[in-house]
């Protein structure tokens, strides 16, 4: 089996995390994976929206402890290769047009709420787990979580979660702005599969650009995000979509 499941229904391509044994532990093999599977769905024209799952009721319980057990006793270069592996999937899901979105149930620790941190969008369940533990095991971050945390809830929060290694429901995920929505277990997978169709309904270009927009501004100082977005919307309008955005537009004014 493969560490990595991807298929596409629609316009929505899915990567399933598929360790569930191992509650979906990151591995140098599922790093690179992960990474291959982002980036071949990314150059997928069909493809509107991509979401990351973990099998067997669970995202991602973090670093395969076993393997970086194996790691360590090859040496440092070796050990390396595992977290780089991870970096290039979390690097893959921002250098890819289309929007990432993580559906989180279960538990999302260490490693695996970085991977929360790295998409665009997470959709969790109220009762999820979510933690950066690697201080409970006398451990630091690895996969983004000392850079991307702090650059999403603030430094203080940030400091505060990562050195006291407490969990999160996924209710307090929502509740930090971690993710986008947190629904109830009874409803949770209908409620995932209306939004990610409500984005995969709207035109890819534009979930493009704003994508674009976001990312890359947010690289930028104020005045030169703002000088991005003025290029980026001129040309969009000014091309096809902004023709059949205008008529969208004026056609659905027309019925308020």
């Amino acid at each position: 089996m493969s560490v990595v499941e991807v298929s596409v229904e629609g316009r929505v391509g899915a990567v399933v995390l598929n360790r569930p044994d191992q509650m979906n532990a990151i591995s140098t093999d599922l790093g690179r994976a992960l990474e291959a599977a982002v980036r071949d769905l990314g150059g997928r024209e069909d493809v509107t929206v991509i979401t990351i799952r973990g099998a067997g009721g669970n995202f991602c319980a973090g670093g395969d402890f076993g393997e970086v057990q194996r790691l360590r006793a090859e040496g440092p270069e070796a050990l390396r290769e595992l977290f780089l592996a991870f970096r290039g999937a979390c690097r893959a899901v921002g250098e890819i047009d289309q929007p990432v979105v993580a559906v989180v149930e279960g538990v999302a620790m260490a490693g695996g709420f970085e991977l929360v941190q790295a998409v665009d969008i997470a959709l969790v369940r109220t009762d999820a787990r979510l933690s950066d533990n690697h201080v409970n095991f006398g451990q630091i971050p690895g996969g983004g979580g000392s850079q991307r945390l702090a650059r999403l809830v603030g430094r203080s929060r940030a400091l505060g979660h990562v050195l006291s290694g407490e969990r999160l429901s996924g209710a307090q995920a929502e509740q930090w702005g971690l993710a986008l929505h947190a629904y109830p277990p009874e409803t949770f997978d209908a409620d995932v599969d209306a939004f990610v169709g409500r984005l995969a309904s709207r035109r890819p270009d534009a979930l493009r650009g704003i994508k674009s927009l976001v990312r890359h501004g947010l690289e930028l100082d104020l005045e030169s995000g703002l000088d991005l977005e003025l290029d980026a919307v001129v040309d969009h309008i000014s091309g096809e979509a902004g023709e059949a955005g205008v008529q969208d537009f004026t056609t659905k004014g027309s019925k308020r």
